[in-house]
């Protein structure tokens, strides 16, 4: 399956998901579905980061099922998470574009159909005419999120490339490595510590049941 080139996302009229939905064979329920985790009530509903991972790790199975390569339960999302996640090890990740380029997957192109957050709004909002009544709280929640995970990403990218050429001019010596980038948040108040992620997503810190 060969995308065409990348329209604006939050197009109203020719929707980045809703040609992926067209192109990679998803079906129209599947944009119904997405619709209907977002709307859901406040304990079955999605945000539009995990509608994200839903719908790139759903792209994914279908350029697997279209290529004939064959998998176990389970591995299309651990092969999802290689591709994507920041903790993963450069050699894993390198693994895992091999095995999906020997299958003849132009993984290149499949991860430049992966959509973001912003996306999937654009989508729901403007393309399906959704609504939701907390939208402007998670919409906030789920920028702030991404900003800090993008940051990450481009600390761990330079990172690993700096590590890279360190080791290919015997600076440093250095195995298989893997890195991580944590950013923790300690509340003195309470003496709690979490996650970035995880503080924004629960709503706060231990100060809140206290």
């Amino acid at each position: 399956m060969v995308a065409n080139s990348e329209e604006e996302e939050g197009n109203t009229v020719d929707s980045k998901v809703a040609r992926l939905i067209d192109e990679y064979g998803l079906g129209e329920a599947y944009g119904d579905r997405l619709e209907s985790l977002w709307t859901a009530d406040r304990s079955e509903r999605e945000s539009l980061r995990s509608l994200a991972d839903r719908f790139n790790e759903r792209v994914l199975e279908a350029a697997i099922t279209d290529a004939g390569m064959s998998t176990v339960d389970g591995e299309v999302a651990n092969i999802y998470r290689l591709l994507t996640d920041d903790d993963v090890s450069s050699g894993n990740r390198i693994e895992a574009r091999r095995r999906l380029e020997q299958n003849d997957i132009d993984v290149d192109q499949l991860e430049r159909d992966f959509v973001t957050y912003q996306a999937i709004r654009s989508y729901l909002k403007e393309y399906r005419g959704a609504e939701y009544e907390g939208q402007s709280q998670t919409d906030r929640i789920d920028s702030v999120i991404d900003t800090i995970q993008r940051l990450k990403s481009r600390t761990r990218s330079v990172a690993e490339q700096s590590l890279d050429q360190l080791r290919g001019t015997d600076k440093i010596t250095l195995g298989e490595f893997r890195l991580f980038i944590d950013i923790s948040v300690h509340c003195e108040d309470c003496n709690s510590q979490y996650g970035f992620v995880e503080l924004v997503q629960q709503g706060g810190c231990d100060c809140q049941s206290g």
